[in-house]
């Protein structure tokens, strides 16, 4: 596992998802802006829970609304890279997610950034908090990892 000086291993996640960098990611320095890798975690877990079925777009009862965000960086990723977002589940609790994505620059082994995104989940009309519905729960199983 990561801490802030040592970056996961791609076998910390528990599923991937790739994302094409592009020429806009770039910022004066030469490698991804710090604010775009907000956009692939957030890409990377909700990928993952369209795939699933639990979410679709515009139409789910129950929806995930982002209530924090962290994100450590390692290494520069620029554009023409390829971006693997490996997906994990940090912590269940009853009506929130913490979700662990760490972004893996071409075939790198070592994340070149971890970040942390936590949804909590609520009627998608009056926006108010209910427990994690069961197919969510399931979804979610095979993404949770052991924490040291």
């Amino acid at each position: 596992m990561a801490d802030k000086l040592n970056p996961p291993y791609r076998a910390d996640f528990a599923v991937f998802r790739e994302i094409t960098t592009r020429w806009m990611d770039n910022d004066l320095y030469g490698h991804v802006n710090n604010a775009t890798y907000y956009s692939f975690l957030d890409t990377v877990v909700s990928g993952y829970l369209v795939d699933a079925g639990f979410i679709t777009p515009g139409k789910s009862d129950v929806i995930g609304l982002a209530v924090a965000s962290s994100c450590s960086y390692f290494a520069p990723v620029s554009f023409p890279d390829l971006v693997a977002g490996g997906l994990r589940v940090d912590r269940i609790g009853n009506s929130s997610v913490t979700y662990g994505v760490g972004i893996f620059r071409n075939h790198d082994n070592r994340a070149a950034a971890l970040g942390q995104f936590t949804h909590v989940y609520v009627d998608a009309t009056d926006r108010r908090p209910v427990p994690l519905p069961v197919q969510l729960r399931v979804a979610l199983e095979p993404l949770v990892t052991a924490k040291d």
